[in-house]
């Protein structure tokens, strides 16, 4: 019998590029043993000084959620401290290398933030990541876009260059020991299902969940979905220290 998801576990959570708190908002209140880095990673522009900096202020021991670029965070954070993670949850992300036009695609975007202002970007950026429900949904595009504007053009530019040198993957990957849960939004384009179902196979102890009607920002998107697989997570028996 699955046991009771633990709530005095500790839940840290990993924004993805422009994200904060305010992506989490419904998973916050859902849990109050979790928090989210709310200060863009201190402004860093390398994935391993993301992962210094979330582990300057986290619990000794904990569970760990990271979404999109938050995710590539969690991993290299796993790598570098395994013993203190207790079980990893993977959202809308990837693990690949930089690939062909990619690092043309995220400067045209840093370049029209400059030129037009920030405000341009986001436009630019944001519609894509979502889903078709969410696109019409007008409060919650409301609110990720001043969720967006929030993070402004350094730290854009910054969590830029962190994701176009980023570290492989391949070798976190392969050491994973702890229970995994691997998530996206069934209408993700930017990281698909099909991505996710290879991320998943490259874990021993993975699981895939789907959620309909969402997209990148499943978090916000589908919080309600988001929250049970969080608490169907968080009842799998954890690792424990060696």
């Amino acid at each position: 019998m699955r046991n009771e998801a633990d709530l005095s576990e500790d839940l840290l959570i990993l924004p993805g590029l422009m994200c904060d708190a305010g992506m989490f908002a419904a998973t916050l209140a859902a849990f109050p043993q979790a928090r989210a880095i709310d200060d863009h990673y201190g402004g860093a522009d390398n994935i391993g000084a993301m992962a210094e900096h979330v582990l300057a202020s986290a619990p000794t021991r904990f569970a760990l959620i990271g979404h999109s670029m938050g995710a590539r965070v969690a991993l290299e954070l796993v790598a570098r401290a395994p013993d203190r993670v207790t079980r990893l949850m993977l959202a809308d992300t990837g693990v690949h290398g930089v690939r062909p036009g990619e690092a043309e695609q995220r400067y045209a975007l840093r370049d029209l933030g400059r030129r037009e202002g920030f405000d341009r970007l986001v436009d630019a950026w944001l519609p894509p990541m979502l889903g078709e429900a969410a696109r019409a949904h007008a409060a919650l595009m409301a609110s990720l876009r001043a969720m967006c504007l929030r993070a402004g053009q350094a730290v854009f530019e910054a969590q830029t260059e962190a994701l176009l040198h980023r570290p492989d993957a391949d070798a976190a990957l392969q050491a994973l020991t702890c229970p995994v849960a691997v998530v996206v939004g069934a209408e993700d384009q930017w990281s698909t299902v099909d991505q996710h179902r290879d991320i998943a196979a490259r874990i021993a102890r993975a699981t895939l969940h789907v959620i309909p009607g969402a997209g990148h920002m499943a978090p916000a998107e589908q919080p309600q979905d988001f929250n049970t697989l969080i608490r169907e997570w968080l009842a799998i028996p954890a690792t424990t220290p060696a």
